[in-house]
């Protein structure tokens, strides 16, 4: 395997133990946790293996790197992963990571999970997380459905899908999450399919670095339930689609890229912003010296901009 192709570094300090691998991501994986439970033809292989590069290829230690997931298909990343991570309860990732990073700002806090775990159950701590721009990593993958539990229809379903819940299609509008996490103030979002792999690990590493509230949404097949509900096909029918019908677009009205069955998707890097973290913004408060009955005293300059 050509390595400087795949754009992962192997480590130099390995020695021989590295020569004996299968792969060079192997120190990056759980092998006693294989094989993993996914579907042939589901898009998280092909996520996960994006999402290891790219922390290779950020450089950062291992030990300063923690990953939390919550409940479902995607939430199972956490504990295949070589690193530190948490795998938590349905919809509580987010909130969990917060606390994570508020203890240890020094760690890098990478959630990744579903759209059912992020977005239905835990759609309330994805809102003021990105309010408040808490320094961690939102990685979500995106299928369409409640795939581990049987299909059944999830905030993101097109309209009109067929799924176990909504046997006659859904008759619920999707929530466009890239809108709503720019909405909310997330100062990077960007989506891509799982046929982008290229973009998605460029995508992901920039999300990792990026001071703030990060968000990349990946479009991935669940060929099982949904795609055979909607007759669409196999693992690769569905790669073929993206394929055919993804149109990148960096300044897309982020309002006008919903999903619609069967359409064209929007993908690029819709939002690259700076704002103050709230850990920096409670750092910089309490480094101030405060009044009697603990009120801040303004300064003047403050007083003239309030």
């Amino acid at each position: 395997m050509n390595e400087e192709k795949m754009g992962c570094q192997l480590n130099p300090s390995a020695g021989a133990d590295q020569a004996d691998m299968l792969h060079p991501l192997d120190e990056y994986v759980r092998e006693e946790r294989m094989p993993h439970i996914w579907c042939s033809g589901c898009g998280l292989g092909i996520s996960l293996n994006t999402f290891l590069h790219a922390l290779v290829n950020t450089g950062i230690p291992k030990n300063k790197i923690a990953i939390v997931s919550g409940i479902g298909c995607t939430g199972r990343i956490a504990g295949y992963t070589e690193f530190d991570s948490f795998h938590t309860t349905h919809g509580r990732a987010i909130p969990f990571a917060t606390g994570l990073k508020l203890a240890r700002p020094d760690l890098k806090v990478i959630v990744f999970s579903g759209e059912g775990d992020l977005v239905a159950i835990g759609g309330n701590h994805f809102i003021h997380a990105a309010r408040r721009n808490v320094d961690i990593k939102v990685i979500c993958v995106n299928n369409s459905n409640y795939g581990m539990t049987g299909g059944q229809a999830s905030p993101t379903t097109p309209l009109n899908a067929i799924t176990s819940s909504t046997p006659y299609g859904n008759f619920a509008f999707p929530v466009s999450i890239p809108y709503l996490a720019a909405a909310a103030g997330a100062v990077y979002v960007a989506r891509w399919t799982v046929y982008h792999a290229r973009q998605m690990e460029l995508s992901m590493r920039k999300a990792i670095l990026k001071q703030g509230f990060s968000f990349l949404e990946i479009i991935s097949p669940c060929p099982t339930l949904y795609a055979r509900n909607n007759k669409i096909g196999s693992g690769l029918d569905m790669l073929k689609f993206y394929k055919e019908n993804t149109v990148v677009d960096h300044k897309a009205h982020l309002k006008d890229i919903n999903i619609v069955r069967k359409a064209k998707i929007v993908v690029g890097n819709f939002v690259d912003i700076k704002r103050a973290t709230y850990v920096d913004l409670i750092t910089e408060r309490l480094s101030k010296p405060m009044e009697k009955g603990h009120v801040y005293k303004m300064t003047e300059e403050e007083k003239e901009n309030r």
